[in-house]
């Protein structure tokens, strides 16, 4: 088939060189526009835009799928179907039925839980033991469509969503591969999908990375480790904002009231609204993350500091 692949960031790319290296034909790619990045804030190709360019396939930056023209640059492609991986960008209604076999998504959870943006994230902060990746038609509604298949994955104690994210796009590329081999020959349908057990997964924004040290040590380790590497997990300590690396639950330690710090040489502890938590890395302002230790040993702070909890 004739295949228009939608992507932007790096959990994509596996799932476009599955397709690239398919007997399928990749005839275009459609990804955000190119974005400034980096220290030197330099304009950068997004790495789906990346890979097409080295592999000499046209590459789409419509800043809006609604606008005309880019309509008639998808139609001219003539595309049999579009699969889609974190695009970015909702597909409007009247291009939906361009290709004729439509738009396939792969999506990062076990539909119909965590319809939306962040499913890594949402799936990591509410302590599911269970995740995995779901191909589907896309329609009108928010990742509503009917299934085409899914495959499961553990989550791991220890799983960021950095982490998580990458093993489930390297397994769901494998699956948006045979999910299109199947749509191409008639093997597979899609099935409704279930109307109970629905959830959501809004767009993590900075504000709601902020750490919480006045909840349980549990919810503050998931929350931090579904907050890493972004945006990154941050707690305020004074005008400065720290970002937090994952940490580790201590639960015989010495209790301490939510967000009271207890220094030692080689290891800084924070209270909880149950067991202290170990820290991890910390990164100040403008610096890079080093060791809990080392940050407390550079600021010079003592046992009985209170962060994280509003004071």
């Amino acid at each position: 088939m004739r295949l228009l692949f939608a992507g932007t960031p790096e959990p994509a790319v596996p799932a476009l060189r599955a397709l690239l290296d398919s007997e399928h034909e990749v005839v275009g790619v459609l990804t955000r526009p190119d974005a400034r990045s980096g220290r030197g804030r330099g304009v950068r190709r997004s790495p789906v835009g990346q890979v097409a360019d080295e592999a000499g396939i046209p590459v789409l930056t419509p800043a809006t799928l609604r606008a005309p023209e880019a309509r008639d640059a998808i139609v001219a492609l003539a595309p049999d179907c579009c699969p889609v991986v974190a695009y970015g960008g909702m597909i409007p209604p009247d291009l939906l039925d361009v290709p004729v076999h439509g738009w396939i998504n792969l999506h990062f959870s076990l539909l119909p839980a965590w319809r939306g943006a962040a499913p890594v994230q949402a799936s990591l902060e509410a302590g599911d033991e269970l995740t995995g990746a779901s191909t589907f038609r896309i329609e009108e509604g928010l990742d509503t469509g009917p299934v085409f298949g899914v495959l499961t994955e553990r989550i791991r104690p220890d799983d960021t969503a950095t982490v998580l994210l990458a093993r489930l796009a390297e397994h769901g590329a494998e699956l948006l591969r045979r999910t299109v081999d199947g749509v191409e020959a008639g093997a597979v349908s899609a099935v409704p999908q279930a109307t109970d057990g629905v959830t959501h997964a809004p767009k993590v924004t900075v504000e709601g990375a902020r750490v919480r040290f006045d909840l349980p040590a549990g919810a503050v380790d998931r929350h931090i480790r579904a907050m890493t590497d972004a945006p990154g997990a941050w707690v305020q300590h004074g005008d400065a904002r720290l970002k937090l690396g994952p940490v580790t639950v201590e639960v015989d330690g010495e209790p301490l009231a939510p967000g009271e710090l207890r220094v030692t040489k080689r290891e800084v502890f924070a209270g909880t609204a149950t067991a202290p938590v170990r820290l991890g890395t910390v990164q100040p302002p403008g610096k890079k993350p080093m060791p809990a230790a080392d940050w407390a040993r550079g600021a010079r702070l003592e046992s009985g500091l209170v962060i994280g909890v509003d004071q």
